[in-house]
This record gives C-alpha cells, sequence and structure tokens, in this order.
C-alpha cells in the first residue's frame, strides 16, 4: 500500500480498529475549475433575482437596493453552504467534476464546516481570483485551502473505484503463465505482498499513466527477483503483473467445482 500511497496523494483515515482508509486528494486545477463552474452558476441566479427585483423596485427605489445587496450576500454564501451541507460536501461544480469535501476524519461535512470553510473563503479570495487560497493549497500538503485549516476539511477526488475484469477468470495470458513452477514459485509470497499486489491490480484504473507505468514496472521487477520468474517478453510489465495476481486468486480460491447438471423435466 505504501508504494501506491507516494504515487498519488491521499488522505489517509485511521480508525481506533487500526483499519486505514484511503481518499485521493483533490488536484489545486480541477479545485479551481469546480469553483469556475460554481461561480457561473451563482452569478446566473444571483443576476436573474437582481433583475426580477429591478423590475419591482422602481416604485421603491430604496428597498430595491437594499433587496440586492442582501441577494448577493444570500447567493454568494449561502449557495456553497447550503449544497456542500445538503448534498454531502458536493457543490454542482464539485459534482461534475467528481470532487467531494469531507472531514479530516473521514465522514461528512455538517453545517458548522460548511459554513466556516466558505466564510473564509473572502480571505481565500485576497487579493483576486483565489490568489491567496490557490498559493497555499499549492503548498500545503494536502492543497488545503484556509477555509479548510479551519473547518478541518479536505477536498478528496469523489470516484467510484473502478474495477478491471475480472482478475480471478483464467485468460489466454494467464493461462501461458499457469506452470507448476511459476505457481510454486508465488506460493512463497507473504499476506503483506498479495496485499499490495492485488491492491495494486484492483486500483490500477485510478491511476495516472506515468504513476501506473512506474508502479508496475517496480511491481515486474519486484516479482522477477523475489520469485525468479521471466517475464515473457511479449507482456508489458502490468499485464504480467496482474496475471501473476490471478493465479494467487485462482490459488486461494481454490479449484472451481464442476458444473451441477440439471435433470431434465
Amino acid at each position: 500500500m505504501e508504494v501506491i500511497r507516494r504515487l498519488e496523494s491521499v488522505h489517509v483515515v485511521r480508525t481506533p480498529e487500526y483499519v486505514e482508509f484511503e481518499f485521493p486528494l483533490a488536484g489545486v486545477m480541477t479545485r479551481f475549475l469546480a469553483w469556475l463552474i460554481d461561480i457561473s452558476i451563482s452569478m446566473a441566479i444571483a443576476g436573474a433575482a437582481i433583475f426580477m427585483i429591478s423590475l419591482g423596485g422602481m416604485l421603491v427605489p430604496g428597498v430595491a437596493m437594499a433587496l440586492v445587496f442582501i441577494v448577493l450576500f444570500l447567493v454568494n454564501w449561502g449557495y456553497f453552504v447550503f449544497l456542500e451541507y445538503r448534498y454531502a460536501g458536493q457543490t454542482l461544480g464539485k459534482r461534475l467534476l467528481g470532487l467531494r469535501t469531507i472531514q479530516e476524519s473521514g465522514v461528512r461535512v455538517g453545517f458548522y464546516q460548511a459554513t466556516l470553510r466558505n466564510l473564509v473563503r473572502a480571505v481565500d479570495h485576497l487579493p483576486v481570483l483565489y490568489l491567496g487560497g490557490g498559493l497555499l493549497a499549492l503548498v500545503s500538503a494536502k492543497t488545503r485551502r484556509l477555509g479548510d485549516l479551519a473547518a478541518g476539511t479536505v477536498v478528496i477526488r469523489d470516484r467510484r473505484r473502478a474495477i478491471p475484469a475480472s482478475i480471478s477468470r483464467p485468460t489466454e495470458i494467464v493461462a501461458s503463465l499457469q506452470d507448476k513452477r511459476v505457481e510454486e514459485r508465488i506460493r512463497r509470497a507473504t499476506v503483506e505482498e498479495r496485499e499490495v499486489l492485488l491492491s495494486a491490480a484492483l486500483r490500477r484504473e485510478e491511476l495516472g499513466m506515468e504513476a501506473r507505468l512506474g508502479l508496475f514496472q517496480a511491481l515486474s521487477s519486484y516479482l522477477c527477483e523475489r520469485f525468479n520468474l521471466d517475464k515473457p517478453e511479449h507482456l508489458s510489465d502490468e499485464k504480467f503483473v496482474v496475471a501473476i495476481v490471478s493465479l494467487l486468486v485462482q490459488e486461494r480460491a481454490g479449484p472451481a467445482s464442476p458444473p451441477r447438471k440439471v435433470p431434465r423435466p
């Protein structure tokens, strides 16, 4: 697991039972794009509301001006607070780009966290266009702006884990490695080694291309050296590692039971 953590920025939450949960962190640019979407939507809502107020405010100009300021405040701050609280840390922009705000403990944000992090947004805006908050997020270990630090929150990539094609079903690649010598050697794999290999195979779709190539190159070299294996030239490092994982999964599952015959009526 440590190999994968070094390749991607993740927020790790450890429970009192020493069970760890990992959340991939959102990048600064993705967060900025989500904010652009949200600010465009909120400005459109505010513009429509102000237009309606201006139509009815011709009779009482002073009241109309006061209503405009109230609407601007409610839309500017209420939009973010309401959506993050109501939809478990997601605004429309975050939802479109697959982001979510959570507490450092890994649970959903409450009204207090949603309100505090968005009130501090005024400071993050300084001097213009989130320059202060953006610079802080760039140097922060978990890309957190001042609002996140104050509220104890982090922004993560809310992706459903992409499970690749079944790694337990024999394929032509796996069949080409089903050699007794290979199977006997990989049986020496420790529990930790099996967990790392299985995690890499299941999470490979979540990795960036550079991280993905580097990870499987390292794992392929490790397998060849650790178990004295020869990687077939026609297999990439990733396919080789996934094939080894398939053999480990099949070994753990045991031989498949023969299909049962259903008597005809």
